[in-house]
């Protein structure tokens, strides 16, 4: 777990009794006296998560939190604002300037560590170790867009309360409120059942304790809902109940007394949290996309293409059954590039690409492995049909013109090496040779006057 926090308190007895808590839960504190301290720090150490007093000698606590907030380098820091201050103004302000989370001194020790356990869960996985170091080797995340009303999903036992609840949210925000059962938000959990999957759950007062915990632990637990953030209202005491709780991962955990503004704060902070995990999650799996996919043509590339292979190669191997390797290269495409330009070279490419994808099939495997080189495998294929399929692709490329950017009509054809896997074979028949004998009839293609198709049955 990440695990360097920032204790920022002009009390020095403060930031020693909270060093030494945290160091001794195997944290890294570090400290600061001061606002302009603080914001200094943020921005060069980059901890993972800062304990805020609101009253500073220099800055006050409410701007300290929003000028990190305003700050792309410290703008989705965890901040935990501590605060003597019993009044609810202080609170309000806390949130509104951006705190993930306000707790009265002196804080529980048990409470305090589990929120920052909580707190630092989401940001210690994989997904948000890789979406943040990508500012630091110039991918830096484009800034928040405009986003939609979130959906909020209220669960009360008492109708009273669920209408209270719901008329105060929607007084204070634009979000869309549904209250549900408990056996309607666990209906939800089922495969395919949820359409639009609420943002927030707010389990209240009456399904609190035991039971709230219950259904906290089961929303936490499935796939369809374990992203949502979850807060419970209740009389969650002692302090080690509101412990559990945020162990199981609760969002947030609030008085029944709270008031609909406070309440709505505490949404918009845990919304802030949710979405930015979901851009992160995102993020993640773009890349992991894009590191399988060709860019210019939406073609598989070859790191994706190669294992792809071997899994055709096994699977022909248990099955008893041929399988094709094809090897596709565009003829003269050089001059292509030179005489028209490297945007009509695109525009071949594309178009290529696309011709082969719909004269294959949708369980055959089709790649760019090189500039102009395109390898495509067809399970289930003997050699008849390989031939087939193959001279099929010359005709369909060669048979259209494409339209280049300029609006030129240009034909273009390519070459095909095929070789064909032996199903007969006892022998262990490996994807390189395939490959390799599909490049050695790609040659005779090219040298026998290109615009053709050459094939190899393996000899194993």
């Amino acid at each position: 777990m990440n695990g360097r926090i920032l204790i920022v308190d002009d009390v020095a007895t403060n930031r020693i009794v909270y060093r030494a808590r945290l160091a001794a839960a195997c944290y890294e504190p570090m400290l600061a006296a001061t606002g302009a301290e603080c914001l200094t720090m943020a921005r060069s150490e980059r901890p993972d998560l800062i304990l805020l007093d609101l009253n500073l000698p220099d800055i006050s606590g409410t701007d300290v939190l929003r000028e990190l907030r305003a700050t792309p380098q410290t703008r989705d820091i965890r901040v935990i604002v501590l605060t003597a201050a019993q009044d609810s103004q202080s609170r309000l302000a806390a949130f509104s300037a951006g705190a993930d989370d306000v707790v009265a001194k002196p804080a529980s020790e048990p409470m305090l560590l589990a929120r920052v356990r909580n707190l630092l869960r989401g940001m210690a996985d994989a997904e948000y170790a890789t979406a943040t170091r990508l500012p630091e080797i110039g991918f830096a995340e484009p800034a928040t867009g405009f986003e939609g009303p979130a959906t909020i999903g209220l669960i009360a036992s008492r109708a009273e309360d669920a209408q209270r609840w719901r008329q105060d949210l929607q007084g204070q925000s634009r979000d869309r409120v549904v209250t549900l059962s408990r056996s309607e938000a666990l209906a939800e959990l089922k495969p395919g059942a949820l359409k639009n999957v609420p943002d927030v759950f707010i389990i209240h007062d009456a399904v609190s304790g035991s039971g709230g915990l219950r259904l906290l632990s089961e929303l936490k637990s499935h796939g369809s809902t374990r992203h949502s953030a979850v807060c419970l209202v209740g009389r969650l005491q002692p302090d080690d109940t509101s412990a559990i709780a945020f162990d199981l991962g609760a969002d947030d955990v609030v008085d029944p007394d709270i008031s609909g503004r406070e309440l709505a704060l505490r949404v918009h902070s845990m919304l802030r949290r949710k979405r930015q995990g979901d851009r992160q999650r995102a993020s993640v799996h773009d890349n992991l996309r894009l590191a399988m996919i060709d860019p210019l043509t939406g073609l598989h590339n070859r790191r994706y293409a190669m294992p792809g292979l071997a899994r055709i190669a096994a699977e022909a191997k248990r099955e008893g059954s041929a399988f094709a390797v094809m090897i596709v290269d565009l003829d003269k495409f050089k001059l292509v590039n030179d005489c028209f330009g490297h945007s009509a070279g695109d525009q071949v490419l594309v178009q290529v690409a696309n011709r082969l994808t719909t004269n294959l099939r949708l369980t055959d495997l089709l790649a760019r492995i090189g500039g102009e080189e395109f390898l495509a495998v067809l399970p289930r294929t003997p050699l008849p049909e390989a031939r087939q399929v193959a001279e099929r692709l010359c005709e369909a490329i060669e048979e259209i013109p494409i339209r280049l950017p300029s609006g030129q009509m240009l034909t273009v054809t390519v070459s095909i090496g095929v070789a064909v896997s032996n199903p007969n074979t006892t022998e262990l028949e490996t994807v390189d040779a395939l490959v390799e004998q599909a490049d050695l009839a790609l040659l005779e293609s090219k040298t026998s006057g290109r615009n053709q198709v050459t094939f190899r049955q393996s000899a194993a």
